[in-house]
């Protein structure tokens, strides 16, 4: 009888045993199953292939052409900032960013990465710019490798690329209406001034410009820098010629004043509002056709520069507003309208028609 009942009770250990197992071989794979519904796979604009979750919620730039990129998508995305806003910036941000930590960024063009404050973040993603060849450091790339967090390649080496950009953050990043309205602006933009400089008259000589960059004017980009690139994508022709090369990345050149008195541009571009101020009235650059003529202008700039400083999708304004300028009579353009629908759509913000006028003709 004894017998009887441990064999029995070893059958019932067994059958629990398996039971036990069982269950527990369900809930693995559901885990599994869960993981994987949870997570795709993208290919990022760099090739790479990279595991993302399905929903992303948090994202975090590596510098602040990216930042600016996904703000313009959906400012809610945005887990922290690269660099601080200015007070002024401030006024026309959404609330949802104000607030937000300041991470840094991976670059030395930005404040360096505070680690402790990005790993509390806790980030869904890092969108990374490929710009002509740059990708994240190898220290940046082992830390967000051992914490987990996917970074995705963006290209951007040019104002060209933006359209596609926005259509891939779009996709990526579950905002596929709103990239389309932007990426459609885009190809827009360029087909606008592609035609206009297209109808220009043959007997009409390019316009000759020159992008005076810093304080004293001395500073510029040559014709292969993506700093200056507005001015060969509407038609003109930068004066200045690389001396070292490509060289396109850091920029600022410095140049001297017998340069420029050679050049003799038909148009001076002013990143500086001190520079633009003083020019007309320094008798040093009065024998320059620009000068005499009067076609001086400063860069706008209201929560972003247009230009230049840093080289964002604001271009696709800016490639606008300085076609406008080269070419008032061939492109007649509203430029103050044309500006408000530009903030409205990409920026999210009313811009009163006093206000962008101060920015336009300051």
């Amino acid at each position: 009888m004894f017998s009887r009942e441990k064999g029995l009770i070893n059958v019932m250990g067994k059958k629990k045993r398996s039971v036990e197992f069982l269950v527990s071989m369900i809930l693995l794979l559901s885990l599994c199953l869960a993981t994987t519904s949870h997570a795709r796979e993208i290919t990022d604009m760099a090739g790479r292939r990279v595991v993302v979750p399905d929903t992303i919620r948090k994202v975090c730039t590596d510098w602040p052409i990216m930042m600016y990129l996904v703000y313009a998508l959906d400012p809610a995305l945005l887990a922290g900032l690269n660099t601080p806003f200015t007070d002024e910036q401030r006024k026309y941000l959404a609330p949802s960013v104000t607030g937000l930590p300041v991470i840094g960024g991976f670059y030395s063009k930005t404040r360096a990465m505070n680690m402790e404050t990005f790993l509390k973040v806790k980030p869904d993603v890092v969108i990374a710019e490929l710009c002509d060849g740059m990708s994240l450091n190898a220290k940046a790339e082992e830390v967000l490798r051992k914490n987990g967090i996917p970074v995705i390649y963006v290209k951007v080496d040019t104002t060209r690329d933006y359209p596609e950009a926005f259509l891939f953050l779009g996709k990526l990043l579950g905002r596929e209406k709103r990239a389309q309205a932007l990426s459609s602006y885009g190809k827009a933009a360029f087909s606008e001034i592609e035609r206009v400089v297209a109808s220009l008259p043959q007997s009409r000589k390019r316009s000759r410009v020159y992008y005076a960059e810093g304080v004293s004017g001395l500073f510029t980009e040559c014709q292969t820098s993506f700093h200056a690139e507005l001015i060969e994508l509407t038609g003109a022709e930068n004066v200045h010629f690389c001396s070292r090369g490509g060289f396109k990345v850091k920029g600022k050149e410095a140049v001297n004043l017998e340069q420029v008195l050679r050049y003799d541009p038909d148009v001076i571009i002013a990143a500086e509002p001190l520079f633009y101020r003083s020019v007309l009235q320094d008798g040093r650059w009065q024998n320059i056709k620009a000068v005499k003529t009067r076609r001086v202008y400063l860069t706008p700039c209201l929560l972003f520069n247009w230009f230049d400083r840093p080289p964002s999708f604001m271009r696709l304004l800016g490639m606008k507003w300085l076609a406008h300028r080269l070419y008032p009579d061939a492109y007649r353009i509203d430029i103050v309208k044309e500006a408000q629908a530009f903030y409205r759509l990409f920026l999210h913000v009313e811009i009163s028609t006093d206000t962008m006028k101060k920015v336009l003709y300051p």
